[in-house]
């Protein structure tokens, strides 16, 4: 009979315990992950706009609105262009102010995109190093936030398909609107 050798034993324990955790890590849904800013009011923030560098988008544009939604985008960001119709159909609600914040973007770029795709937004802002979208905790693009009263009740990590826009951010729309 053969007798068990240990130092076989623990590295393939090993390996299968990193194999473990690191599927339940890739696993998780990244959509889901909270925001310390819900039920707090919009953070700070002040910066040029994107048609008119004169201009100022604040705190004070997005928090005077009923309700609003505030999206964060890139024309570098490939879900941002399929989400981008979705936006589209959110602009037409009555009652909603649709805000961008055009995230660490090249201005051209950022006018081209809107210029081939449409602007849903009453008005976009230019966070040309990233700060401001920093203080919204923002972790990349797209990221939107849907304001009632100054104050944010819900985030959404990554681009929104449709089945997000009826099932999720519709029903929370309409108790609000």
């Amino acid at each position: 009979m053969k007798k068990f050798n240990i130092k076989y034993f623990i590295p393939v324990t090993i390996v299968i315990l990193f194999l473990i955790f690191f599927s339940q890590v890739l696993n998780r849904d990244v959509s889901k992950l909270s925001s310390q800013l819900i039920e707090k009011p919009i953070p700070t923030f002040n910066m040029p706009t994107l048609f008119n560098d004169d201009q100022s988008f604040d705190t004070s544009v997005v928090a005077e609105k009923n309700v609003a939604l505030v999206n964060i985008w890139a024309s570098w960001c490939i879900p941002c262009r399929s989400e981008h119709e979705i936006l589209m159909i959110l602009s037409k609600i009555e009652g909603l102010n649709l805000y961008g914040i055009n995230y660490k973007d090249n201005k051209d770029n950022a006018l081209k995109f809107i210029e081939q795709l449409g602007n849903p937004y009453n008005k976009i802002g230019v966070d040309k190093n990233g700060r401001s979208s920093m203080v919204w905790g923002v972790y990349g693009v797209p990221e939107t936030f849907i304001i009632h009263k100054g104050t944010v009740i819900y985030k959404h990590i990554g681009p929104i398909h449709m089945s997000e826009l009826e099932d999720v951010i519709l029903p929370i729309l309409g108790k609000i609107l």
